[in-house]
């Protein structure tokens, strides 16, 4: 069989910024090139970021896109590495129209090229565009209508983009009936709790249907909401696994592949499954025999579900500063629960001394919350003030008369403020410490503990951050380092402390109740009738629903924070705020 020394770029490409984007394929591919890789392939749309959303509507980025394509093909052969092909993912567009779907020639589309001595020797663009989810891709894109093939080395590799192989048919079956030796595949796969498992299975199950070796490449890093776990795989045409990147840092897999010699006569111009035509590139090159010495990529550890949680919001958090240009983050650190993860996460990110904390003690907090506080401060070392709030609380009160909730809730908007004018002061990144429970129930307060720019645990349910607090305690034991978040705050009873002796309790079920229902309701999207059919309290349910339901305003004013789960609020979930259905 002949040999294919194969790289696959693992990168962290930054939305709009096609320049630096650039400069790192052409980083990247000189690697892969001095280790001897005779095949280069980027993630999806690698020179622009992913997604663009409506950026790709903009024609002046459209055409920056492609200009940008040819001039990074020029200069990969100016540096000497025109010599081997790379695929990288960028925005084109279409040059036929649409009628099917109503779009003009010139309509974007999310495509791939083939850069080859100097020049762009191939164009496609994805078959199979999602629109479920966080994905709005009919949105913005038209799709492509062929099988690119490329024959290199006496080997025929199949190209196709990300949810090509998602959907049934389409590029796969095609892969097949090209005759395939190996289906490369471009990804800008977004990060969720346990994907890293359905994309093992789904990358065996498309190599078993293809007929072929299949290789996955993914971006890692953070866009918005999203994050990117890399995670790139190469299997064989038995589910075998040849490689697998780490997830969530940049990688470069490099491994030789004995694939089948091409043997096929299919003329250009064929039509394959789905309406595909089949579009061979010739690009040279004798078949080689594998070397004596074989390149070999090896296979990453997988990770306990803490430890890549964890992964994913420190990258995600990670990502919106620096991306946003910032070098340091604000938060009110309270000594319970949620403001330490998120502390915690942040000093991971970007270090303990771009983390500045406040602690902001009212008449109601209580001693063990403030020396919580400052006890995590001293473990991380981050930089930690304390700065009282009971003078303005008492000035508010004797302005106006405020009691109950609306007194409970003038302290964390007092807070809030008080935040916002530090940052803009010191120019730091606020983050807000809301979990998911708090956010579905409406367990917070608006200009409050909501203010913020970026929201680290805003898709973590509050028991889940318990479970986490306690991970990246013994992950901290386990390196020999201290513990950053103090056992008090772990095992005391959580509270707002906004009234004498208040607990969360007071007014919401026991949180593992809670996440249990919410789990349900929001993730698997079930009704009230059926949440109860599964053992549920109907009084229980019917007030974590009405809840959920009335607090749509208040989510629809967070901040951003990194998804986790298969249902985060935000792109994923998108009901209408002004709703009178109250039946789950």
């Amino acid at each position: 069989m002949p040999n294919l020394r194969l790289a696959l770029c693992q990168t962290d490409p930054w939305v709009g910024d096609i320049a630096r984007n650039g400069d790192e394929v052409a980083h990247w591919t000189r690697q892969a090139v001095e280790a001897g890789a005779q095949l280069v392939a980027f993630p999806e749309m690698a020179l622009t970021g992913y997604p663009v959303e409506d950026l790709a509507l903009r024609r002046s980025f459209v055409e920056a896109s492609r200009s940008g394509l040819v001039e990074l093909a020029g200069r990969l052969a100016a540096e000497g590495l025109g010599e081997v092909p790379v695929v990288v993912g960028y925005l084109g567009r279409s040059e036929q129209a649409s009628p099917r779907f109503g779009r003009p020639a010139g309509s974007p589309q999310n495509c791939a090229a083939v850069l080859h001595r100097g020049g762009v020797v191939t164009r496609f663009a994805k078959h199979h565009l999602p629109n479920y989810g966080v994905f709005d891709e009919y949105r913005w894109f038209v799709p492509g209508d062929q099988l690119p093939v490329l024959r290199l080395h006496g080997v025929d590799v199949a190209l196709a983009i990300c949810e090509d192989i998602w959907q049934d048919g389409g590029r796969v079956t095609a892969a097949r009936e090209a005759e395939a030796g190996l289906l490369l595949v471009l990804n800008g796969s977004p990060y969720e709790r346990n994907k890293d498992d359905t994309r093992l299975e789904l990358v065996r199950r498309r190599a078993a249907e293809a007929g072929c070796a299949l290789a996955y490449v993914n971006m890692v890093g953070g866009q918005d909401e999203l994050v990117f776990d890399g995670d790139s795989i190469v299997v064989g045409p038995d589910g075998g696994v040849l490689a697998r990147a780490p997830q969530f840092e940049e990688h470069l897999v490099v491994l030789d592949l004995d694939l089948p010699a091409a043997s096929s006569d299919h003329t250009d111009g064929l039509l394959l499954a789905d309406g595909l035509r089949l579009v061979r590139t010739e690009l040279g090159g004798e078949p080689g025999a594998a070397p004596a010495e074989r390149a070999r990529a090896g296979v990453a550890p997988r990770s306990s579900d803490e430890a890549e949680i964890w992964s994913a919001l420190v990258a995600g958090t990670r990502a919106y500063v620096h991306k946003n240009g910032f070098r340091s983050v604000l938060l009110g650190l309270s000594g319970g629960i949620d403001s330490a993860v998120v502390a915690a996460v942040a000093v991971d990110a970007v270090g303990a001394g771009n983390v500045h904390c406040v602690s902001m003690p009212s008449r109601y907090s209580s001693q063990h919350s403030r020396d919580d506080a400052a006890e995590l401060a001293r473990r991380t070392g981050l930089e930690f003030r304390t700065v009282p709030i009971t003078p303005m609380f008492d000035a508010y009160l004797a302005a106006t008369e405020l009691t109950g909730l609306a007194e409970e809730n003038l302290q964390s908007r007092l807070r809030g403020t008080l935040l916002m004018a530090i940052s803009n002061q010191e120019g730091h990144l606020v983050l807000a410490p809301g979990n998911k429970s708090e956010l579905a129930v409406g367990y917070s307060t608006l200009y409050g503990d909501s203010v913020g720019a970026y929201g680290p645990i805003k898709d973590v349910y509050k028991s889940l951050v318990f479970r986490l607090a306690a991970w990246r305690n013994e992950e901290a034991e386990r390196r020999g380092e201290v513990p950053p978040i103090p056992e008090n705050t772990l095992t005391k009873p959580p509270s707002a402390e906004l009234r004498p002796d208040q607990k969360d309790t007071d007014s919401l079920p026991d949180y593992d109740l809670l996440d249990a229902v919410l789990d349900l309701y929001v993730e698997g999207d079930q009704g009230r009738d059926a949440i109860v059919a599964a053992g549920f309290d109907p009084a229980v349910v019917d007030r974590v629903v009405r809840l959920v339901d009335t607090a749509e305003y208040k989510r629809r004013q967070y901040p951003p924070g990194p998804k986790i789960s298969v249902k985060g609020f935000g792109r994923d979930r998108r009901l209408p705020i002004t709703n009178r259905w109250r039946r789950g």
